[in-house]
């Protein structure tokens, strides 16, 4: 039986969230504004039976099929969240299971870093997906397991302030999300992503 690790519907994706996925994803890009469906599962190749399941379930659009080792993850998107919350449906019903029945987020770490050196913000630049980290800002680090946790992280600190997202890697074992920006719009960021992730429900691991 598969294991549901991660459930997650964005009610409204944000801006520069939607913009990072229209840059690394394979699939049909979504835009800011639209309801997102994101399930990671495991076996890994289970993705692929759910992905199909879902498209074919209402009118959503794919932009992520992602099979690893261990995991496997999806997204669908829509302008109709009742599309979406249908296809998430579907994908419940053939696990057999509950919204409940995902695992619930761990925060492994999170690290604020004020007045980042340039030296350490050219670093951080190199690998990075998303808007460049400026010398001075303030760096957010969050790590969370499932990794896929690092998605809702994300949208909801951009709902609630001014942060730059600088780069995502929602796969694996641990995600990892990094935002940066003035340090008033860091706390108040990293605060909403930490407390997205504590108010959602689950088993434990």
């Amino acid at each position: 039986m598969a294991e549901l690790r991660s459930y997650i519907i964005l009610d409204s994706l944000q801006e520069q969230l939607a913009s990072f996925m229209a840059s690394t994803v394979q699939g049909y890009m979504p835009v800011a504004g639209m309801s997102n469906l994101f399930v990671e599962v495991a076996p890994g190749m289970e993705i692929v039976r759910l992905l199909d399941i879902a498209v074919k379930a209402t009118d959503v659009r794919p932009a992520i099929q992602v099979v690893e080792r261990s995991f496997g993850t999806l997204e669908v998107h829509s302008e109709s969240q009742a599309n979406v919350r249908q296809a998430g449906q579907a994908v419940l019903d053939a696990l057999g299971l509950k919204e409940s029945d995902r695992q619930k987020p761990r925060i492994a770490s999170s690290t604020v870093i004020r007045k980042v050196d340039p030296y350490h913000a050219s670093l951080i630049n190199k690998s990075r997906s998303g808007s460049m980290l400026l010398a001075g800002q303030t760096l957010f680090i969050l790590e969370t397991q499932p990794a896929l946790y690092a998605i809702l992280a994300a949208n909801e600190a951009e709902k609630a302030s001014r942060v730059t997202l600088v780069d995502i890697r929602p796969f694996g074992n641990f995600g990892r999300l990094y935002l940066g920006g003035e340090e008033a719009d860091v706390v108040v960021g990293s605060e909403a992503a930490i407390q997205s992730l504590n108010g959602l429900s689950g088993r434990d691991a």
